[in-house]
This record gives structure tokens, C-alpha cells and sequence, in this order.
């Protein structure tokens, strides 16, 4: 004890006091938070960082300021998980002339107005998945989506298919992909063109005209995917079921002023948004 008290520059006498002294009610008050924290944090599937645990908080009734919050995960190890994205290939090279990008301009005003849609890979084992994702561009809803074994036009097919069957949009909306061959396929243009649908694609070696789509593999890689080593599709495609209605639902969104899209869907039809 005493090199103890050597090496840290205080006294033995200093020590015992020290600890021996009771809490103060701001401790007491941070050990409580900080239990309210790791609640919050688990309900999120240990996705929040600390502005979303804070909103959440905030939402509860606490009156606590987001640096407090902050600082009090970073002392309990309380973080968000984080991941990297990887972008695959978008499949062509080649320039689709007849396609525009429709959506580039298009003031957004409500749901079903502008869907996007982009195939992600997802292993399993050795082995590679595709998850091809159809979400609403005005509420970041996930309106439909489908996994399989191949990365095709059957696939990018089922995505739409669902989400069609889900919300039954309206002929004119804009359907906004990559300038892959899993949406320029005859069998995928033809069934746009059945619907209604005004096909959209990214400008030549623009990925981020759809940015939002590729945020949202990034949150459900990070959430569910990364860090979690899946040995068969089952289990892969339980966790799939499962995220989409907690994203869509309960997931807190930053860029939709920390509501789910859900959530912000019900808003904007009370504001007479639709």
C-alpha cells in the first residue's frame, strides 16, 4: 500500500479516507443512470450510441444532458456496434442510357411516392447470400425484401413483389436502383411497366444517389449481422424477420428527428402529409 500511495502522490492517511468516504449523491445519481442505460441499450439489441440512448432517455421523462450520457457509457463500456461497409459489385460497368435518375430532383412529400431498391451479400458458413431490399425513400420504411442463394432478377423480383403486396402504391411511383442487371432485366422493366412504376437508376459511378439504402445495410449490418458468425440460412433468415419490424418500428431514426419510420409514417398522415 504504501508504494501504492507512493506512486499516485498521496498520503496512507489520504487513502483510507478517501474510501472510507460515503458516496455522493451525484454518484449515486450516475450509478442509477447508468443502470437505466444498459436498459435502454439492451432494448436496442445493443445498437444505440449515445445520441439515440440519450432521445430515448429524454423520451422516458430523464432530464440528463446527451455529454452526460456519453460520458457515462464510455465509463461502462456501453457502446454502439460499428462496422465498415464492404460495396459489392453492381454487376455492370455498362451505361444504361435509356434510364435517368429520376429521383435525383423529386421533392419528397410522402410515402410511396419514391421506393429505392439494392441487393446486399450476406455469408454464411463459406458460403455467400444476397438480400435484395425494397425501403420507402420518403419515411426509410423497409417495404419488402428477399433473401436467396443467387444475386439475379428473380431475386430483386420477390423484393418488389412483397413490398407491392404490402403497400399497393399507385401507378407514377419512382423506383430507384443501382444500374445492376438484377434491375435491368427484361422480366424486372416488364413488371415495372405492369405497375406503373417509372424506373430510376444511379448516374454512372454515383453511388451515393442511393445513400439511403446503403445506410440502411450499414445500421443492419452493424445491428444484427457483424460479429455474429450465422452457420446456416435458417438462422440468418430468422434474424432477418426479426430486425425488419424493430428497424421499421421501434428503431429510433436520426434523420427522421429520432422516430422510427413507422412512427414518422403516422405523423405525416395526421399533418395531412399524404
Amino acid at each position: 500500500m504504501t508504494l501504492m500511495c507512493r506512486l499516485y502522490g498521496v498520503t496512507r492517511a489520504g487513502f483510507y479516507a478517501w474510501r472510507s468516504r460515503e458516496r455522493s449523491e451525484r454518484e449515486r445519481q450516475n450509478e442509477t443512470l447508468a443502470a437505466e442505460i444498459r436498459v435502454v441499450h439492451a432494448e436496442s439489441r445493443s445498437t444505440y450510441g449515445s445520441p439515440r440512448v440519450h432521445r430515448a432517455l429524454r423520451k422516458r421523462g430523464h432530464r440528463v444532458g446527451k455529454n452526460r450520457v456519453a460520458r457515462l457509457m464510455r465509463t461502462h463500456g456501453i457502446k454502439a456496434r460499428v462496422a465498415t461497409i464492404r460495396y459489392t459489385s453492381p454487376g455492370m460497368q455498362r451505361y444504361f442510357g435509356s434510364v435517368l435518375n429520376e429521383q435525383l430532383d423529386l421533392e419528397l412529400r410522402r410515402p410511396d411516392q419514391v421506393w429505392v431498391g439494392d441487393i446486399t451479400y450476406l455469408k454464411v458458413g463459406a458460403i455467400y447470400r444476397y438480400l435484395a431490399v425494397v425501403m420507402d425513400k420518403y419515411s426509410r420504411r423497409v417495404v419488402g425484401w428477399s433473401y436467396g442463394p443467387r444475386k439475379d432478377v428473380a431475386l430483386t423480383l420477390r423484393a418488389l413483389n412483397s413490398a407491392v403486396r404490402r403497400r399497393r402504391a399507385k401507378p407514377g411511383l419512382v423506383f430507384h436502383t443501382d444500374r445492376g442487371t438484377e434491375y435491368a432485366g427484361t422480366a424486372f422493366k416488364e413488371r415495372l411497366a405492369e405497375l406503373g412504376f417509372v424506373q430510376s437508376m444511379n448516374r454512372p459511378g454515383k453511388m451515393t444517389d442511393n445513400a439511403y439504402i446503403e445506410s440502411f445495410f450499414h445500421s443492419m449490418k452493424s445491428d444484427i449481422y457483424h460479429g455474429v458468425r450465422f452457420t446456416d440460412d435458417i438462422a440468418l433468415r430468422a434474424a432477418l424477420k426479426s430486425y425488419v419490424p424493430f428497424y421499421n418500428q421501434d428503431r429510433l431514426h436520426s434523420s427522421l428527428h429520432y422516430v422510427p419510420p413507422a412512427t414518422f409514417e403516422q405523423q405525416a398522415r395526421r399533418t395531412g402529409c399524404q
